[in-house]
């Protein structure tokens, strides 16, 4: 695919209809709407984003299978079967551009993209499993005769391991260099030889999934050689700010303006700081509170959340007031920070609309000395946030599941099992948004009256 995309699509040059599950050796040739470039992007990785949050929740193989089947049919899929494969071939090579951009990118697109690669592959049937086997070229043969033969009493202690009744309940085995199938190896799930790996048919996935992230490993690199030294500078005025902003894109609700719990009063602020924001927002709030100043980050932070939670702008601006003028003065305060306030709010300047920053936005940012902005599962100290923790009342089950979300890097999880542990209820889809945090808090807080019968 050609990384210069015209903004009109020529019929001719679709990607054939195949039933094989897409390889992505080759970019195709075809020509993409730029609208199209951007959306296909925004509906895989919606689709990898449920892979990964699915993943970090240790969900097993078969909830995995229902989770990306679900995942696919409500993001990727299309009626028509080609325009279908379209999408899914331009979507992974846009997010391939968009993630070969930095070691961190490059990781989490890889382990991504291969565990999808994974379940989708366990979602075909036979016949189709064995055409996707047959587009990799793998040199492996069959065991068979003599060779099967000597190896059956061995090949039937793994299958009793595995729950089978005998070695005959696979048809068909594999012999494979044992570094191809580490996963294999490490669970013990099949005959270890000379060196050799002996696979069952049905585990073919491992071969298939082992091929699949080597080749798109190398992929990256490629990809990302090519971008540096061509198409950020070629595109730099209409694909690159496309690309650049796609690894941090929120893809929740709006929440620019507030919903159903609207109109939060200076009165209540304190006692709702408590009750409902989410720690990165609380944190602020209290370093406001304590050091009657933010640097321009921690403003930006908070005081957009505070707008999409309902802070009408008379009292964000007496919110403020109230408390840089006990450091600055009235009259440093409305020289220096009340117009950025108001500009936040759409009354100043380009009379733009700011928008609350996402989660994603948040972890990315990068606090200096004396910030207080940023995500405290991400750039707290571990001692720091167990304090935080504590005060939000979590008990020490709770503290350790969290954390341990924090050290493997799955800071928006980490934030949902602290909402979990604080309100004693599911949130299935996730924390996503420091102001979802809060809607979701006010909804356990404050449960709708039920309408009177009429």
């Amino acid at each position: 695919m050609n990384p210069i995309l015209p903004q009109k699509r020529t019929a001719s040059n679709d990607v054939v209809s195949s039933p094989k599950l897409p390889l992505y050796f080759t970019a195709p040739a075809m020509e993409v709407r730029l609208e199209e470039f951007e959306l296909f992007a925004i509906d895989r990785l919606r689709v990898l984003k449920g892979v990964s949050d699915g993943l970090a929740r240790g969900r097993n193989p078969n909830e995995m299978d229902d989770l990306v089947g679900d995942l696919w049919k409500e993001n990727m899929r299309l009626s028509d079967v080609s325009e279908m494969i379209n999408k899914d071939i331009i979507s992974h090579f846009v997010l391939r551009l968009v993630y070969c951009r930095s070691d961190e990118l490059k990781k989490w697109f890889l382990s991504m993209e291969t565990a999808l690669f994974r379940y989708r592959f366990r979602l075909q049937n036979l016949e189709a499993q064995r055409a996707t086997v047959g587009e990799f070229g793998l040199p492996y043969k069959a065991v068979i005769g003599a060779e099967l033969e000597s190896l059956k009493e061995k090949l039937w202690q793994v299958a009793r391991s595995l729950g089978q009744t005998s070695p005959t309940d696979e048809p068909i085995y594999y012999k494979v260099p044992f570094e191809e199938v580490p996963d294999l190896v490490a669970s013990r799930r099949v005959l270890l030889q000379k060196g050799y790996a002996f696979v069952a048919g049905s585990q073919l996935v491992s071969l298939v999934v082992t091929q699949f992230r080597s080749h798109l490993s190398k992929a990256l690199i490629l990809t990302n050689r090519k971008w540096t030294t061509t198409i950020r500078e070629r595109e730099k005025d209409r694909l690159t700010p496309i690309v650049e902003a796609l690894s941090t894109s929120y893809l929740g609700p709006d929440y620019s303006q507030s919903n159903e719990y609207a109109d939060i009063s200076l009165k209540d602020i304190d006692q709702v700081s408590k009750s409902s924001f989410p720690l990165c927002m609380r944190h602020l709030f209290e370093k406001l509170r304590e050091d009657h100043h933010l640097k321009h980050g921690g403003r930006m932070q908070l005081g957009l959340f505070l707008k999409g939670v309902g802070l009408k702008l008379d009292d964000a601006l007496a919110f403020w007031r109230e408390e840089f003028t006990k450091k600055v003065g009235s009259e440093r305060f409305d020289k220096e920070y009340a117009y950025a306030i108001r500009h936040n709010y759409g009354k100043e300047g380009k009379r733009t609309d700011y928008t609350p920053y996402a989660c994603q936005k948040v972890i990315s940012s990068a606090p200096g000395v004396g910030d207080h902005h940023g995500c405290p599962y991400r750039h707290f100290s571990e001692d720091n946030l167990r304090a935080a923790l504590g005060r939000m009342g979590l008990s020490s089950r709770g503290m350790e599941d969290v954390m341990d979300k924090v050290k493997n890097k799955h800071y928006q999880l980490a934030c949902t099992l602290t909402f979990e542990a604080v309100y004693g209820t599911s949130c299935d889809a996730g924390i996503n948004h420091p102001n979802q945090y809060f809607e979701e808090a006010q909804n356990v807080l404050k449960p709708k009256t039920p309408t009177a019968p009429v």
